[in-house]
């Protein structure tokens, strides 16, 4: 068990390492978004079909395995639970490379899901137990970089991808024989997790669980729901909205940009990346800042307000984004959206950790990202294609999709989070009373 200072040096080196497996978990997950072309025209199949690869394949098992996994994770070692995840998940993702058909690739997805079904709620967890509550939001803001930092590296690379894709043919791998460009991008991106795997395993340490010694009763977690049901709930909704329009975006907006300005995929998936990685990074930890200063001020649902402001903010940027009436215009609504409509991403993990006790944090993590990812990651691509597909009938209307999905959710997102602050004040300062 680790005994140095809480929210120390060491413990910003453990956020180093999580934040340099997430953020290869999301250069694994977002991959898919640059390569829509290449692999369409490859395996015969449409935007839809596409983004069940995207979105479900990946998130039905990414969330319901998380449940488990979190239960292993409060009674178990978090540190090798995390380092058997990240190896899984390298392994699949290169394996996504080798699939036949789109039935192969499919299931390889699946595969990715549930070894990063792995990382987050241990991970969480064992940054609860590393940092006092006035220093976690910004704790959880820098593991959360991993988010727009992965997936703007994968865009970047996408990018080159296509452009590869373009100018040039198969290449011939040792032992694999000829290889599509797009085939390879997995498993070149893939194979690098195995290191991280071993990082964590041979220098993360598993610190000392808060309230350890209560150990956990049968029905505590069931109860700690109920206890606290409208608090919980309002995080749920508010985020699972946020998320839907988020990863819905992020799987379309280079898409987008090819299909209404006619700009090359790949000079889009550089101007996505680049403002993903920089400005998604700022916003992040621009979020933490703020949520960790206004309860240091005396507001126990600071970040609860983050969450609200956020969707508040998302509304007219990305619905200005999509229906924008040129090019240049859809790019600055985009550098900004992608500033300011990401300052959730840390808060909503610290929330989490802020009203639950140590020995439920993981399960409390995994519930969420059940709901979040089922609603978000695994219906935003499919709600944008197929309102595109089914709606509209045309793929140059994609932008107009990106438009009305974002106007239905957000006003719902922020309604949600309104009606939790009081329940989510009063959850916090249960567990500020539990934990002295």
């Amino acid at each position: 068990m680790n005994s140095a200072p809480r929210g120390g040096a060491y413990a910003w080196y453990v956020v180093a390492v999580l934040l340099l497996a997430y953020t290869l978990s999301f250069i694994d997950r977002m991959i898919l978004s640059l390569l829509v072309g290449p692999i369409r025209a490859d395996l015969g199949i449409s935007d839809t079909q596409m983004s069940l690869l995207m979105g479900f394949a990946f998130a039905i098992f990414y969330s319901v395995l998380g449940i488990p996994l979190g239960w292993l994770a409060d009674r178990g070692s978090r540190r090798s639970l995390m380092a058997a995840g990240v190896a899984a998940w390298s392994v699949m993702t290169a394996i996504c490379g080798l699939a036949k058909g789109y039935v192969g690739l499919f299931l390889a997805r699946i595969g990715v899901g549930v070894g990063e079904a792995t990382l987050s709620p241990a991970a969480y967890s064992l940054l609860g137990d590393y940092f006092p509550r006035e220093k976690l939001g910004r704790a959880m803001a820098v593991y959360s970089i991993g988010v727009p930092l992965g997936s703007g590296i994968a865009l970047v690379a996408g990018a080159l991808v296509v452009k590869f894709v373009t100018e040039g043919g198969a290449l011939a791998v040792p032992l694999l024989g000829a290889m599509e460009p797009w085939r390879l991008t997995f498993v070149v991106i893939g194979l690098p997790g195995l290191l991280v795997a071993a990082l964590i395993a041979l220098t993360v340490r598993e610190p000392q669980r808060a309230a350890a010694k209560d150990g956990v009763a049968r029905g505590e977690f069931t109860a700690f729901l109920r206890t606290h049901a409208r608090a919980i709930g309002a995080h749920f909704a508010a985020m699972s909205m946020i998320t839907l329009v988020m990863y819905g975006a992020m799987a379309w907006i280079p898409q987008f940009l090819h299909r209404t300005y006619a700009m090359p995929v790949a000079e889009a998936g550089l101007w996505f990346g680049a403002a993903t990685a920089l400005c998604g990074a700022a916003g992040l930890m621009l979020g933490g800042w703020m949520a960790d200063r206004m309860y240091d001020r005396g507001q126990k649902d600071a970040h609860l307000r983050v969450i609200r402001l956020n969707a508040l903010l998302l509304l007219p940027l990305l619905c200005g984004m999509a229906l924008a009436p040129s090019a240049s215009l859809a790019l600055g609504l985009m550098v900004l959206m992608m500033l300011i409509g990401t300052i959730h991403g840390g808060v909503a993990g610290a929330a989490l950790q802020m009203i639950t006790p140590s020995r439920l944090r993981a399960r409390m993590v995994a519930l969420y990202f059940l709901v979040a990812n089922l609603i978000g990651l695994g219906c935003g691509p499919t709600a944008m294609a197929l309102v595109t597909d089914r709606v509209f009938g045309d793929d140059a209307s994609l932008r107009y999709a990106i438009a009305l999905v974002t106007a239905l959710a957000m006003p719902v997102s922020a309604v949600a989070a309104t009606l939790g602050l009081k329940p989510f004040a009063r959850a916090v300062e249960a567990a500020e009373a539990g934990a002295a």
